[in-house]
């Protein structure tokens, strides 16, 4: 899969990548993870970090895949509302999924602060505004559900947005404890931790066939074989062409980085922006004074149809940016196109698959992928190393329809 058009901004920050060799020997492992982006390494280090034999491959080079497109905002709160998930899945699993989300926001600050490679992780607070008045009663509704269960948020009237920014909208949420983050740099660092930590590493790796026997699995590469008792599939949009039941809704999505213009005073504590249109526009700055603007999202289209899209898309969103930022003279130095996905009810898959003996997948779709990428390495860390994690079974790769609140048994 082409997951990539344009040119992505965050490889420029690190001036020398971490270099790994192709797979040519035959090896023995405890846990073989196929991908090496954001998913990939998170499990590699925490894996690492429990002594557990692991071997790491990507097709690619490591970390370029999704994850150099990834824009790198991290937040507690979902595409899709508390609110929203509250009436699905129940209140018990609903609240459940949020908290998760949070405590996975305060374990990748964690990690960030061990690496030798500087993630630029920096707590953030997140304006969340109604893109149209209709919105706002949604907006209420969503405050007094993340107040009631102790969510750090607060809800800011028309002239409450006005006085901080310089554009109107007719309410927000202020969520405080989110973050941001060079994705880049991230996945380099915990792939430089774990290989410390002894796993081992290879690039230009591509899992050619999979033998599934009742207690190992055998991966063959072009020039190498694997031979572990657990596979954990970290392959991100690609997992679509791996297994029939895609359960992920494919997209292109767009985003520029302008020329560094400084970033101390352009808005409110150089906080996350998003909006409540669906597909929504958002924007952060980076440590640099540039300022990242994306959305736009629309059916996936070939690499073809995506770059000449991009030409189109870039000016768009350039445009957008000027009109919250009226006074900014903003250039395009980096615009690019890439593969998102979305599942159908918001919910990452993470766990095993019946047609998949001794394997986990993890797929972290949505717009807050790196959060459930996190949740996920947690879950399965636990799994492999003997803590069985009921919650795992919210994510269920064989769910079917989320059912309604008066059916819902929580799952702890």
């Amino acid at each position: 899969m082409d997951l990539i058009s344009g040119s992505t901004y965050w490889p420029s920050t690190l001036e020398q990548t971490l270099d790994f060799p192709p797979l040519a020997e035959e090896l023995d492992c405890d846990v073989l993870i196929i991908g090496g982006g954001m998913s990939g390494s998170l499990c590699a280090q925490l894996l690492g970090e429990r002594q557990v034999n692991t071997v790491l491959i990507d097709r690619r080079k490591l970390a370029h895949g999704s994850s150099s497109a990834n824009t790198g905002l991290l937040q507690y709160s979902n595409d899709k509302t508390l609110t929203s998930f509250i009436h699905t899945l129940g209140e018990t699993n609903g609240v459940l999924f949020y908290r998760m989300c949070k405590d996975a926001l305060d374990q990748l600050e964690k990690l960030a602060a061990t690496l030798d490679i500087d993630p630029f992780f920096i707590r953030r607070s997140s304006l969340y505004y109604a893109s149209t008045p209709e919105d706002v009663q949604m907006l209420q509704e969503e405050y007094k559900q993340l107040t009631r269960f102790g969510f750090p948020v607060e809800y800011w009237e028309e002239q409450q947005v006005a006085t901080r920014f310089p554009f109107r909208r007719p309410a927000a949420l202020y969520t405080h404890e989110d973050a941001e983050v060079n994705p880049f740099r991230f996945a380099q660092g915990l792939l430089q931790s774990a290989n410390r930590l002894g796993v081992r590493l290879y690039e230009h790796t591509e899992a050619k066939h999979l033998e599934f026997g009742e207690n190992e699995v055998v991966c063959h590469t072009s020039d190498g074989t694997i031979r572990t008792k657990k596979v954990i599939f970290a392959t991100g949009y690609e997992t679509q062409e791996i297994k029939k039941d895609r359960g992920a809704i494919l997209e292109s999505s767009y985003a520029i980085v302008t020329n560094p213009v400084g970033n101390s005073s352009l808005w409110h504590e150089q906080c996350l922006i998003w909006e409540t249109a669906r597909p929504y526009l958002y924007i952060r700055s980076t440590r640099e004074g540039r300022i990242i603007i994306g959305g736009l999202d629309e059916p996936v289209l070939n690499s073809n149809q995506r770059e000449i899209r991009l030409l189109h898309q870039q000016k768009k969103l350039l445009q957008a940016l000027q009109e919250h930022f009226p006074d900014v003279p903003f250039q395009i130095d980096y615009a690019w196109a890439a593969v998102f996905g979305s599942s159908h009810d918001g919910l990452p898959y993470i766990g095993p698959h019946p047609r998949f003996p001794n394997c986990y997948f993890v797929e972290g779709y949505g717009g807050n992928g790196t959060v459930t990428s996190m949740m996920a390495a947690q879950l399965l860390a636990d799994e492999l190393t003997g803590t069985h994690r009921p919650e795992m079974e919210l994510f269920s790769l064989t769910r079917t329809n989320s059912p309604s609140p008066d059916t819902t048994k929580p799952v702890v």
